[in-house]
């Protein structure tokens, strides 16, 4: 628990943490050398060599058995959308039983693929990056709900995997019994918080590997047991993509608005390099590439979005769902955060992107807690004795001069920036604070 969650803690009904959007990536990590390439096609199909002819035949054969299967499994084969996808499938998803493939969405996007260049029986294998047309395997896991598999039709056979831990959760809340409310990738209702945060710490690496390779087994059925199990013809995991979101469920949308409309004023300088550094814990050196920024942005949503950039990472704040204002701290390399890219470090990555969050919010509370927050203003105005037994009186809240050095002070830019100011600095603030020119309040008389 954070000194953010802390101060506004009154008015939130519930929070928790997990992932949201999980992307990995897969390959067949013996087929990344192409000599191995030729040694699997020699010993365990007698074809050598390998040449175009015999990759553009593999890339057919899929795209056939592709073909045959969705008409098995009653899922229409449709082209790209030029809008968002997860909408566009939405339709398809309606009565989807488990382990139910919905539909398959066929685009042109980019992929590194095995190429030969040659002639005759002198072929030569290499790899290169070519925009070909893929296939985006909707379905409806047991265990996992809506996901998709994305598949490239050319040997190796390249993948993606897109889960979401809410609906995961969602899954193992319904077993257990509890009673929840759930608006897409998000909770509003739980009857026990506590196990629900429970659930989402106990996600593991195994978890998403038992899904992920059954689906990748089930959507490349060029290679047989005998070869996936002595020639390792399966599929390595790597987190391409990772979301990590905490939500506050607050119990009115009036204190949610009021607090919304500050972070949203507080946040507009937060981008400076020393905040940013703190929060993702990465210090900026003359080195340094990358973007480093906080933008607020309107990115279709109900509600702009508070965004900070990072190197390849990112962290975001929005309200969703009228009562829920989410901070989702998302990495596009997990190695930013001193993670490795396999995904048995799901324990690592969710610490690691805890952290991050935590830190934020506590740099957000900082700037949005002023010394009226900690009580420090009436405390002004108390007499204060000193060790000597001598008593000072205490400010006069009401006089003009102080009203206008207090005004100069608390400004915002001061507080943001975290940085020193000198007695010149205040000057032409508390001039302009009683209206008066800088002429009338000599400098050293502000301090």
């Amino acid at each position: 628990m954070n000194t953010f969650y802390e101060h506004h803690e009154h008015s939130i009904r519930f929070g928790y943490r997990c992932f949201d959007r999980i992307l990995i990536n897969g390959l067949i990590q013996p087929f990344q050398q192409p000599e191995r390439v030729v040694g699997f096609f020699n010993t365990y199909r007698q074809m050598y060599p390998v040449s175009k002819p015999v990759l553009k035949d593999i890339a057919t054969q899929y795209q056939r058995w592709v073909t045959a299967h969705a008409k098995a499994w009653r899922a229409p084969i449709v082209e790209a959308p030029a809008g968002r996808r997860d909408a566009f499938v939405e339709p398809y998803f309606r009565r989807a039983q488990p382990d139910q493939v919905v539909v398959i969405v066929k685009g042109r996007e980019p992929a590194r693929i095995l190429t030969a260049i040659g002639k005759a029986d002198r072929w030569h294998l290499q790899y290169a990056r070519r925009w070909i047309d893929q296939y985006n395997f909707y379905l409806h896991d047991a265990e996992w709900g809506r996901m998709f598999v994305r598949l490239c039709p050319s040997f190796p056979f390249s993948a993606r995997v897109c889960l979401n831990q809410h609906h995961w959760l969602a899954t193992r809340m319904r077993a257990e019994g509890m009673r929840f409310r759930q608006e897409s990738n998000a909770f509003l209702t739980c009857s026990d918080p506590a196990r629900l945060q429970a659930l989402a710490d106990s996600l593991t690496a195994r978890d998403i590997e038992r899904c992920a390779q059954k689906w990748l087994r089930t959507f490349t059925p060029f290679f047989t047991p005998t070869e996936r199990r002595t020639a390792s013809c399966q599929h390595r995991l790597f987190f391409a993509q990772v979301e990590y979101a905490d939500n506050l469920i607050f119990d009115r949308r009036a204190a949610l608005d009021a607090l919304g409309e500050r972070l949203l004023d507080a946040n507009r300088t937060i981008g400076q390099p020393t905040k940013l550094a703190n929060i993702f814990g990465r210090k900026v050196t003359k080195r340094y590439r990358g973007k480093l920024e906080t933008l607020i942005e309107d990115l279709d949503l109900p509600n702009p979005v508070i965004r900070s950039y990072s190197r390849d990472g990112s962290i975001k704040q929005y309200v969703r769902d009228h009562l829920l204002l989410r901070t989702e701290a998302t990495s596009n390399n997990v190695r930013d955060f001193g993670v490795p890219k396999a995904i048995d470090a799901v324990p690592q990555l969710r610490g690691a992107m805890a952290a991050v969050t935590d830190r934020y919010q506590s740099v957000q509370q900082d700037i949005l807690e002023t010394f009226v927050d900690r009580g420090q203003l009436r405390q002004l105005a108390e007499p204060t004795r000193l060790p000597t037994g001598k008593r000072v009186p205490g400010l006069k809240l009401d006089h003009p001069r102080q009203l206008a050095v207090m005004h100069a002070l608390v400004r915002f830019a001061h507080i943001a920036a975290g940085d020193t100011f000198t007695t010149r600095d205040l000057h032409a603030p508390a001039a302009a604070a009683i209206a008066s020119f800088p002429r009338a309040i000599r400098s050293a008389s502000s301090s």
